[in-house]
């Protein structure tokens, strides 16, 4: 990231933002401060309203201010290009926040003085039946829906037919992801630099409800198997489609679909250290 010249802003549709808002604009000063018309038009500032692909289009630096949700949204938003994304945390302990609101104005000096790092994140993509493209920076899931039957999935990978899947739900987690609806089905923690991607049952039905950990190289298909019920199709938590059993989904990953400031705060381990409660092991008597 050079020169920053353009602030982009992306917020939570309910959390105050104005203190957040407020110390951007006066760091920007001589700099465009820009925001979505119907977010920033909830607060009293001098930042001008642009539409989303002018925002991503101008923007050297997005700053997400809310949550985890919000940081998803942003990284959506900017996805496939280089402009790197500000975590700011405005509510409670996230992943995916670097910093919290007290911790914007020395961030936003460490930008200016170059005091940073810019990591990138991958993502995961899926071709729906009817050819639209999905993408996810925590996970895609096929979640049943209730009163209509299990999610009775075959799992392909690289074209050749590995495992079924019956539960509640089948998750495709990205490393990012691993900590959310994966962690909660039991998946592993995984680094956020790793690159590949998960496949786990949620509340499995099936003899085998090993989470599967596939290379970043690999393409995988999910089949809807003819015992399936309606399931709906969660992109980071929100529906985007409903499928009946015979249909399929193809998922690829996306590397380096975004980019996030990293400014050595914290760790990833003394995130989920704090957010997950981990704790030392009890040793044995």
């Amino acid at each position: 990231m050079g020169m920053v010249n353009t602030v982009g802003l992306v917020l939570h549709p309910q959390r105050d933002s104005k203190i957040a808002v407020d110390t951007i604009i006066d760091w920007a000063k001589s700099r465009t401060v820009m925001g979505l018309p119907e977010e920033i038009g909830r607060i009293d500032c001098s930042a001008v309203g642009a539409s989303p692909e002018a925002l991503v289009e101008r923007a050297d630096l997005l700053v997400s201010l809310g949550g985890d949700g919000t940081m998803l949204r942003t990284m959506r938003l900017v996805k496939g290009r280089r402009t790197p994304v500000l975590g700011v945390n405005l509510g409670r302990l996230g992943f995916l926040a670097e910093i919290d609101v007290e911790e914007l104005p020395a961030a936003l000096t460490s930008i200016d003085q170059h005091r940073y790092l810019v990591e990138p994140r991958m993502a995961v993509s899926a071709r729906l039946p009817d050819g639209q493209i999905v993408t996810a920076f925590n996970d895609i899931a096929l979640v049943r829906i209730p009163g209509d039957g299990l999610t009775a999935v075959e799992v392909s990978v690289q074209g050749q037919p590995f495992v079924r899947y019956t539960a509640d739900a089948v998750i495709v987690a990205t490393s990012t992801g691993s900590t959310a609806y994966s962690y909660s089905a039991g998946g592993p923690i995984v680094s956020p630099t790793v690159e590949g991607f998960l496949v786990i049952p949620a509340a499995a039905h099936s003899t085998f409800n090993r989470a599967l950990m596939l290379s970043a190289e690999e393409a995988v298909t999910l089949d809807l198997l003819p015992t399936c019920g309606e399931v709906a199709v969660e992109i980071d938590g929100n529906v985007a489609a409903r499928l009946q059993s015979g249909a399929r989904l193809e998922i690829s990953a996306s590397r380096a679909a975004a980019q996030v400031v990293r400014l050595g705060g914290t760790t990833f381990y003394e995130r989920a250290r704090r957010k997950l409660r981990v704790s030392g092991s009890a040793e044995a008597d």
